[in-house]
């Protein structure tokens, strides 16, 4: 097993993971099997339990496991499935070192930080990168091992220990470190500046780590003196000093290591450069070229309430990406504090309430994410209740879904004190309770979590088209709410179809208006599938919807269109074919989206 390790310095959010997917993307293409770790050296178990004003979103595995955001970037880079145990937290090192002393599995030694956390860290990493996680058997060929935080940090030290010393017991040959630095540019001078990267890698050494590699983080590319001048004093040969610069999306990051033969220092160190290839990125580069040139937008108002900071929710950002660039639109998200919209906002903040619902009625689609709490809650409701009411394509998810139950339930069913126990507990018509399984006493890693399977009870419904007429299809859960399942005949009844439930039909998991042009809500979190090129298939309807290309994509069914360019025939396309349509390049070398619906091509 080869390790390439990713360590950051200077300063936090620097983009070490999508440095770490990008090296990882970039090995794959060049025809090595890839696995991840990442290292997060809190002592929370997992990130199930933190806010995401304090982490960002809490990525759920298939297996139910709650992680760091940063394991889906490499999901979804890799096109890979990991475990919860690809994600190793300080919390979780310590308990499996506690629970092996209290089962006397170190004899009656003092139990210390080195030998026996260091020991477990190291024993941790080579467990978990033997678990193949692209689907084949066997272990993967690279590990790539993210360290987050900050070097220097304090709770970093059992980590940077037991790093140092996997280094030396795995061998130089095995192990390649790459550093990810800030360069900064000051604009009093307009220079880049070195001095911080040199002592962060002079404290890297110092903890006992010798970087390979150097990424540097900066506004614009590094001058070719500011890379000698840190080759002489970092050590690091100038080929190994490569430039992370400041691009339009994350999908430049792989092409720009790419181009700066980023992955020939990584080869030569692990010695992989003579079995490896020249790096294959025909369709990556195809699709980055794809989101560049997208011009005509296709807004979509996201309405929660943690509106501040987009990693509350990147994994659906990133899911309406991907399904924005399938239908050749340019993504514009309109972000809707859910509060805004409420009435009492409009006595204390007139201004902020009309700005509000002028941009929610400006946008061509209304997606509500999940979330907990009950703040914001009446404003989602709203918001569900003009989609419904306007025919404005709407997406439901996890809560999202479940207020757009409680919002049928008052208006269609004339039940006014409808809601979920969650916001009132002694409400008279639950149209969503607690599930029963479920612990009101502990918060980590009590809910439905991970895979589940939803088998759709209506197979003429836009949902199973979208998901290719398939009869279920697995999507992960994070919830410990669910919709009432005695109170499923009366909203049938009044029009709300509950297309997708789980095996016994008593769980609800896709709700459908059939009369709806796309009203769609759903119990899981069908964002922590999508992929670049994968586009979720309820994202997807959501974004073809809003921009008028839902019929022609439920009429091609789970086809995918070929591109032609210039005439050029289907065999060899410049740029991926997507599920709903395609891209076609003009004489003058500008991309326009076309779609078809049903009578013909516009472009």
């Amino acid at each position: 097993m080869k390790y390439v390790l990713v360590t950051g310095g200077v300063v936090s959010g620097l983009g070490k993971g999508v440095t770490a997917s990008s090296i990882g993307l970039l090995l794959k293409a060049c025809g090595l099997r890839v696995t991840s770790i990442k290292i997060d050296p809190y002592l929370n178990t997992d990130a199930g339990t933190m806010s995401p004003f304090e982490h960002g979103e809490v990525f759920v595995l298939d297996d139910g496991g709650e992680v760091d955001l940063d394991l889906g970037n490499y999901e979804r880079f890799l096109d890979i499935t990991l475990t919860r145990d690809n994600n190793i937290t300080t919390g979780k090192i310590f308990q499996h070192v506690i629970d092996k002393e209290r089962k006397g599995d170190y004899l009656g030694k003092t139990v210390q930080v080195v030998p026996h956390v260091t020991d477990a860290i190291q024993e941790w990493i080579e467990r978990v990168a033997m678990i193949p996680v692209d689907g084949k058997e066997g272990p993967a060929d690279v590990c790539v091992i993210e360290l987050g935080g900050t070097i220097g940090d304090i709770e970093f030290m059992p980590f940077t220990e037991a790093l140092g010393q996997f280094s030396y017991r795995v061998g130089a040959g095995n192990f390649c470190l790459v550093h990810v630095s800030l360069v900064p540019v000051l604009n009093v001078v307009g220079e880049q500046k070195t001095k911080p990267t040199q002592h962060s890698v002079r404290l890297l050494r110092g903890l006992g780590l010798t970087p390979n590699i150097l990424a540097c983080r900066s506004t614009k590319a590094l001058d070719d003196n500011v890379r000698e001048k840190l080759s002489q004093f970092c050590h690091i040969p100038a080929v190994n000093i490569f430039t992370l610069y400041d691009v339009p999306n994350i999908w430049h990051v792989p092409l720009l290591l790419r181009d700066q033969k980023a992955h020939e220092a990584i080869l030569k160190g692990l010695g992989l450069h003579e079995i490896a290839s020249e790096p294959n990125l025909t369709e990556w580069i195809e699709r980055t070229k794809v989101c560049d040139m997208l011009h005509d937008p296709v807004k979509i108002a996201m309405v929660g309430k943690y509106t501040g900071l987009s990693d509350s929710y990147l994994s659906v950002l990133k899911a309406l990406l991907h399904a924005s660039v399938a239908c050749c639109r340019k993504l514009v998200v309109e972000w809707v504090a859910a509060g805004d919209l409420e009435d009492a906002r409009a006595t204390e903040a007139p201004d902020v309430y009309e700005a509000a619902w002028k941009c929610l009625k400006g946008a061509h689609g209304i997606l509500v994410p999940g979330g907990f709490g009950d703040r914001g809650v009446q404003g989602k409701i709203l918001a569900a209740k003009y989609a419904r009411e306007n025919k404005v394509p709407f997406f439901g998810i996890c809560l999202g879904m479940q207020i757009a139950v409680i919002e049928y339930a008052r208006s269609v069913l004339g039940l006014k004190d409808a809601n979920s126990t969650e916001f009132d507990p002694e409400t008279p018509d639950p149209c969503v309770i607690f599930m029963p399984e479920g612990s009101k006493t502990h918060m980590g890693g009590t809910m439905r979590l991970g895979s589940r399977r939803t088998y759709f009870k209506v197979t003429d419904c836009k949902s199973a088209k979208l998901y290719g007429n398939v009869s279920f299809v697995d999507e992960r859960h994070r919830h410990r709410y669910e919709v009432n399942p005695d109170m499923i005949s009366e909203l049938e009844a009044a029009g709300l179809s509950f297309v997708g439930r789980n095996k016994s039909g008593q769980r609800m998991e896709i709700v459908e208006l059939q009369t709806h042009p796309y009203f769609v809500g759903v119990q899981f979190h069908p964002e922590f599938k999508s992929r670049p090129g994968k586009p979720s298939a309820l994202f997807l309807g959501l974004i073809a919807a809003a921009c008028g290309q839902l019929d022609a994509l439920l009429e091609k069914g789970d086809e995918r269109s070929k591109v032609l360019i210039n005439g050029i025939s289907n065999e060899k396309p410049m740029l991926r074919a997507y599920q709903n349509g395609c891209v076609v390049k003009a004489s003058n070398g500008s991309l326009n989206g076309v779609y078809s619906n049903g009578n013909g091509v516009h472009h």
